[in-house]
Parts: structure tokens; C-alpha cells; sequence
């Protein structure tokens, strides 16, 4: 299905779509829901066609939904309309995600093969692999809270932070040398603890 590139309100709708976001901002969940049903397919084009990804589009959209829940208080007519805001709120969640994305991919290209090919799979689990992914998730839980903490913050900065090796070195105020080697030993580390010895 294609969806139309996002366009700005006529004035008539746009003051209807603030009066909704003050109702909004009073608690009122009969117009969250009809702001919803307007803005809810534009702004999933807009996540789709940056993530080209329906599932993660609509996680977005639904985190997009939730800020407005949250922020309706601090949407301000005089600065645009309430279709803007929100369409800022989703395109920056989305571009966010595809940059960690794409971060996670570099810092998984970085890495020596044997250190990471037990984190990535090409395909999904099968139906008799799905069975164990439970325990699976809690292996890798187990054995990331057992990694050093200095290896363990690298390495969830990377991955679920979405930061570079340099980004991560300058918010934990080390050198990129110690970075690199405290995540390529939290990787190793990982591997140890989940991959079973021969």
C-alpha cells in the first residue's frame, strides 16, 4: 500500500488538530483517539518510507503516539501545527533508529568474525528454534550482566545506545584505544560464556 508524502493542514483542520492537543493535554482520551485516526496513516508513511520496515514503522509510530500522550502539554500552536509536531516527533524516532541501526552494523563489521557471529543470525527462528529463544534471552542477559562494568556500559552503548566507539568515548571521558579494547573484551567474553565448548 502507498502512502501520500505527509502535507500540512488547511487552517480549519489545523485548529481543530490544537484544540484536540489542548483536550489531549487535560487527559482527554476521546481526542487522543480522534487525533489519532488523523494522523496515525501520514505518519506511518513517513516512518515506513525512512525505515523500510513495517513492523518497525509502526513501532514508531506507536512511540510517536505515546510522546504525544505525554507532551501534549508542551505543543505550542504559535510555533506550528499540531500535524508538524507530531510528524517531527515520528521522523526524529525514526531516523534515530536507523542511525543505531547502522551503528550497530559498523561496530559489528569492526569486530573480529569469531567475536560476533553467535550475536547476528540471517534469518529468523524456525518454529523448532523458537521454542528455546526464551532461554536463549535470558543466556545473553545472564552472561551481559556478568561482563565487567566498564565492558558491560561499552558494549550497551554500542548496541542498544546506537553510539559509535568515539561517541562512547566521549561520554564515558576515556580514550577511543580503551573503548575499543573493553568492547572487543566484552565481545570475546560474551562468546565464551554462550558459545557451549567442544
Amino acid at each position: 500500500m502507498n502512502f501520500p508524502a505527509p502535507t500540512e493542514p488547511t487552517g480549519e483542520r489545523a485548529a481543530m488538530d490544537a484544540q484536540l492537543m489542548a483536550r489531549i493535554a487535560q487527559g482527554d482520551r476521546d481526542a487522543f483517539a480522534e487525533l489519532y485516526a488523523r494522523f496515525s496513516g501520514p505518519l506511518y508513511g513517513t516512518a515506513l518510507r525512512i525505515l523500510q520496515d513495517p513492523a518497525e514503522a509502526q513501532d514508531i509510530v506507536h512511540d510517536g503516539f505515546v510522546a504525544v500522550w505525554n507532551k501534549a502539554s508542551t505543543y505550542e500552536p504559535g510555533r506550528g501545527t499540531a500535524f508538524s509536531w507530531a510528524l517531527t516527533l515520528v521522523r526524529n524516532r525514526a531516523i534515530d533508529r536507523v542511525r543505531t541501526r547502522r551503528r550497530r552494523n559498523e561496530l559489528l563489521a569492526e569486530a573480529p568474525l569469531a567475536d560476533t557471529e553467535h550475536l547476528t543470525t540471517d534469518a529468523g527462528p524456525s518454529g523448532s528454534d523458537a521454542a528455546v529463544s526464551g532461554d536463549e534471552a535470558r543466556a545473553v542477559r545472564v552472561a551481559v550482566a556478568a561482563l565487567p562494568a566498564e565492558q558491560r556500559r561499552a558494549l550497551e552503548l554500542a548496541f542498544f545506545g546506537g553510539l559509535t566507539q568515539e561517541q562512547i568515548a566521549a561520554q564515558l571521558r576515556e580514550p577511543l584505544g580503551t573503548i575499543k579494547a573493553r568492547i572487543r573484551r566484552g565481545l570475546i567474553k560474551l562468546r565464551t560464556s554462550l558459545v557451549p565448548s567442544p
